[in-house]
């Protein structure tokens, strides 16, 4: 897991080729004016859902894991969404089998550790990384990037 500041994208382009292509296309894009939903960047290579939602408790968010995707993960409106992280490989409790289709798993297990993304910020989840997204209180809108790795 990364946290950083969206003008620091630069400094990720080296995990995955594809990473240049979404932060270039965060940096010149008004995120809070995109309609919710889906947009392709290139196709299912890089696409972005962007949505609004009101925060959950800690308890009530699970934690996912990705295979075929890294996420990065940008608070648009909002005052911060806490996010929970665990190393994969230590969630032991699956919440039923791995969704293919939809490249996600779901797991009972609780976040290792909690941290707070502000607007402007970004987080990175690459597959290693379970995470446990939308705690907090309050209603934002928020742009979750996803790159083939």
């Amino acid at each position: 897991m990364i946290l950083d500041s969206l003008k620091n994208g630069f400094l990720y382009y080296g995990i995955n080729p594809r990473l240049q292509r979404a932060f270039e296309y965060l940096a010149t894009t008004d995120l809070r004016a995109l309609e919710l939903g889906r947009h392709e960047i290139d196709g299912d290579a890089i696409f972005i859902n962007v949505m609004e939602l009101d925060l959950k408790r800690p308890e009530d968010a699970p934690i996912e894991v990705h295979n075929k995707y890294i996420d990065i993960q940008v608070l648009v409106d909002g005052t911060a969404e806490e996010m929970g992280w665990s190393e994969r490989r230590n969630c032991s409790k699956p919440c039923g089998p791995f969704d293919e289709q939809k490249d996600v798993q779901f797991y009972a297990d609780r976040p290792q550790n909690f941290v707070s993304v502000k607007p402007g910020q970004f987080a990175i989840f690459l597959p290693e990384d379970a995470h446990a997204p939308m705690v907090g209180q309050g209603h934002i809108k928020k742009v979750i990037v996803k790159v083939l790795k």
